[in-house]
């Protein structure tokens, strides 16, 4: 193993799964060096560890991160059981590492993977039914946090009322928000719209600790409108990368117009990449955890290495009531 190269630092550790995504080391790991090299955070390698020396020397970064060997690779198509049962890969044996360390954990591995190997590992906050991803997008007045983002797709109503807590207390304890607004994402405003969860859900919220605002509709989600939206992770993450392609598509329709200047496109575009927001924070666990696209590049990957960083700084508790003691913020 190699030592930290800077000992002594104050950034919180971070344990990334070095095998995980569609790239493996060839991204994890100048994504590693980047996150310590230019924001001072320990980072701890978790994989093949020959694969992993071989991509540190090649950018010059021998002995400067740590690193655990683990001989597994858990499949992208892979989720649930089938993954937490793979107990010398990456994921499980970093779960593990964060846990013992009490380190932030980042994987850009399978979604359904992950939330099941840190579900194992780090254990749920009391009352918490299932944790929700939660993602920051920017609004023209600052964030709104969508939540579920993925990590349920088909929640219960009293898990849809869970989540709005959990993303409330985000809002709160990561972006500075004093008394987040939560809305609830429907086909319409109006009271009784929407599917049965929906409107199971509706009747809940306004017995939770949240400042509930009502019901909002999809061109609500980057309105800033209200500072959280909760819906069901499978919607959730059709949301998200449906805004992404559409960000995409409206600026290259636009520079392709000639209208605005491509670096200052360019800018737009970038607020709304995993390059930017770096993934999305698992909440409602012991523990704090970054989930990446499985698709991220190594300047995602140092985000959210960043980004995790951050989080596990700042973790607090926040008030719940009796049915739902949701803990701190990942």
């Amino acid at each position: 193993m190699g030592g930290c190269a800077r000992p002594g630092g104050t950034a919180h550790p971070v344990v990334l799964d070095a095998m995980g995504g569609d790239h493996g080391p060839a991204e994890t790991v100048p994504a590693a060096l980047a996150a310590h090299r230019d924001h001072g955070v320990p980072v701890v390698l978790v994989g093949r560890t020959g694969d992993v020396h071989r991509e540190l020397r090649r950018h010059g970064g021998a002995g400067e991160v740590e690193v655990l060997h683990a001989g597994e690779v858990v499949p992208m198509a892979e989720r649930g059981a089938g993954a937490a049962a793979r107990r010398d890969s990456s994921l499980v044996v970093g779960c593990a590492l964060a846990r013992r360390r009490n380190a932030a954990l980042v994987s850009a591995g399978s979604t359904g993977a992950v939330v099941t190997c840190a579900v194992r590992a780090f254990g749920r906050r009391a009352g918490v039914l299932r944790p929700a991803l939660a993602v920051a997008l920017p609004t023209p007045a600052g964030f709104t946090v969508l939540v579920d983002a993925g990590g349920t797709a088909d929640p219960t109503a009293e898990m849809l009322a869970q989540f709005a807590v959990l993303g409330a207390s985000y809002a709160r304890n990561a972006l500075g928000v004093p008394d987040p607004s939560v809305g609830l994402l429907s086909i319409g405003t109006e009271r009784g719209k929407g599917n049965r969860l929906a409107r199971e859900a509706a009747e809940l919220l306004p017995g939770m600790p949240v400042r509930f605002h009502g019901n909002v509709e999809g061109h609500d989600v980057l309105s800033g409108r209200v500072d959280v939206i909760v819906t069901d992770g499978f919607t959730g993450n059709v949301v998200l990368k449906n805004i992404e392609g559409c960000v995409r598509t409206t600026l290259d329709m636009v520079a392709a117009a000639g209208i605005a200047p491509p670096g200052r496109l360019a800018e737009v575009a970038r607020l709304y990449t995993a390059d930017t927001h770096g993934g999305a924070a698992l909440l409602g666990l012991a523990g704090t955890v970054v989930v990446g696209h499985g698709s991220s590049r190594a300047t995602a990957i140092a985000r959210a290495c960043v980004v995790a960083s951050e989080l596990g700084a700042a973790e607090r508790p926040v008030p719940a009531d009796g049915r739902a003691s949701v803990g701190p913020v990942a």
